[in-house]
Formats: structure tokens, C-alpha cells, sequence
């Protein structure tokens, strides 16, 4: 590759969220990185006013590119901006993440090792004070706790924070834009069917803040009951058979405050815990009645 394109292309899917991106932002002027290695691509989905402004002075600072299209949800702006990457690896997260200083040179040395594979890193709650925030991350991290356990044999990596080569993303087809959420779980079923592997860095770390209020959890979660009905589905419709939980998954899921350090609030975070449980029952059951009706 010519020494003059960057290695990485950060890609960011916003809507209608201008504080968060700007936080995302100020973290990226702050990577202990050379400039001329990254560059960082801002897909606006359709959000009511235009990013423009908020961008501008980055612009400055960053090898920076705004998109826009219509809103059609995360997975097909990060496809619109994967094909517009310059960089040999796509990185994703979100407006609301802020990667740490040097999650750039962690990931480096991650593709130093193995060029071809995707690489997920960890990912920590900036608000210990929000029961909702907490309960969604612990969530995420009791399941990358099961299924990535063993570094260079991980399963699943959220989009938040996972990089992966762009030659051979492209070639997999992206991520599904059928799906509105779970496309990153369908994406990493899929690249490890393709024969591809996937490796869990904890030392590549971001740090998510994303407030959240009672409705707003139960909202999310109902939204990825749907999309796991959706990831079920296509597994059997490709004749990959079941996804399948190891038995005492759950049991763990609901101790985990307690074995982590949040025993102070503990009842109440496996109180809010239950709650997207049930949230994400009634989704999936949602979109299985909605797809039978189709």
C-alpha cells in the first residue's frame, strides 16, 4: 500500500446527535497517533439539521469527511462510508464512544500479528452513575466474557468498537442492512463462516456514555429482541442451525453485578437486568408474530 493512504478510516453513524459527536470528536483530535495514518469519515443518517457546523472545526484538526444520506439506519451508513474508506482497516464506533489515546497504536500491533481478522476491543460504561447505562454494558461484557474468551477464538464484537479489514469486509458483502439492529452479530456469524478469524484485544478500549432513562433501555432492548429473531432466522435460513446458549449463561448474567465489583448496587442493577430480559423476550416475539403475519 502506498505509504501516503492511511491505515485506518474511522467510521461514525450519527443521527441526530450533535453533542455526542462532538465529544467523539474532541477524542479523536486527542489519539496518540500520527495524523497522516488515520483519516475519519462522519455519516450524518438523515439527522433533522445538518452536520455542517458541528464538523467544520474539526476539519481543521482531522482528515475528516461528512457524509449525508437519508435515514436508513447504522449498518447502511457504515457501508456508504466503508466504500469511501481510503485506509487499509475500517475502524467503527459510535458518536457517543470516545476511544482511549491509544487505541490506534493497540490495534497497529494487533495487525501487526495477524493482518487478516477482525478485532474487537473492550468496551467501558463512562456513567457509573446511570443503573441503565451500567446494566446495558455489563450485559455486553458478561457476553464478551462467554463468547471471547479465548483471544484469537472470539464469536462477537459490538460495532462500537470493532475494526476489521477493508478489502475482505467489502468482499463479504458489509454488514446486512435488512437488519436495523444485531447487523454486527450477523456480520461476525458470517465472517467466521467465511473462514476468517477474530481476535479479542481488551487493551483496545473505549469508553461509552450513553445516558439512558427507564423507556429508552426498555426500547433498546425490545429492538434487540427483534433483531435477534432476525439473526436466528437467517442462520436458518442458511442452514447454520441453532445459536445456542451454553447452559448457566443466564445464572452468571444475573450474578455478574455481584462477582463485578457493583455489589453496593447490585439488586438494583439485577433488577434493571430482568427488565431487558423481558424487553428482549417481547421483541423477539414481536418480530416473529410481525414476520408469520408477512
Amino acid at each position: 500500500m502506498d505509504s501516503a493512504q492511511p491505515l485506518f478510516s474511522i467510521i461514525i453513524p450519527t443521527y441526530n446527535r450533535p453533542r455526542q459527536i462532538v465529544a467523539c470528536l474532541e477524542s479523536l483530535t486527542r489519539l496518540d497517533y500520527p495524523r497522516d495514518r488515520f483519516e475519519v469519515i462522519v455519516v450524518d443518517d438523515g439527522s433533522d439539521e445538518p452536520l455542517d457546523a458541528v464538523v467544520e472545526p474539526f476539519q481543521k484538526v482531522l482528515n475528516l469527511v461528512l457524509l449525508r444520506q437519508a435515514n436508513a439506519g447504522p449498518a447502511a451508513a457504515r457501508n456508504r462510508a466503508a466504500d469511501k474508506a481510503q485506509g487499509r482497516y475500517i475502524a467503527f464506533t459510535d458518536d457517543d464512544c470516545m476511544p482511549a489515546r491509544d487505541w490506534l497504536q493497540k490495534l497497529a500491533a494487533c495487525f501487526a500479528q495477524k493482518p487478516v481478522c477482525i478485532v474487537g476491543g473492550r468496551t467501558v460504561n463512562a456513567l457509573d452513575n446511570n443503573p441503565f447505562s451500567m446494566t446495558s454494558q455489563n450485559i455486553i461484557s458478561m457476553g464478551y466474557d462467554h463468547y471471547n474468551a479465548v483471544r484469537d477464538q472470539a464469536r462477537f464484537f459490538a460495532s462500537n468498537n470493532m475494526v476489521v479489514p477493508k478489502q475482505e469486509f467489502l468482499e463479504l458483502g458489509g454488514f446486512d442492512e435488512s437488519f436495523t439492529t444485531s447487523e454486527d452479530r450477523e456480520l461476525c456469524d458470517r465472517w467466521i463462516h467465511a473462514g476468517y478469524p477474530m481476535t479479542y484485544a481488551p487493551e483496545v478500549v473505549i469508553y461509552h456514555a450513553h445516558p439512558m432513562t427507564l423507556r429508552s433501555f426498555w426500547k433498546q432492548h425490545f429492538n434487540y429482541g427483534r433483531g435477534a429473531f432476525r439473526f436466528h432466522q437467517t442462520r436458518s435460513q442458511k442452514g447454520w442451525g441453532n445459536f445456542e446458549i451454553e447452559g448457566g449463561y443466564y445464572l452468571r448474567l444475573l450474578r455478574y453485578p455481584f462477582t463485578h465489583g457493583q455489589s453496593r448496587q447490585g439488586l438494583t442493577l439485577t433488577a434493571v437486568l430482568f427488565v431487558s430480559q423481558v424487553a428482549n423476550a417481547a421483541g423477539f416475539f414481536w418480530e416473529r408474530r410481525e414476520r408469520q403475519r408477512g
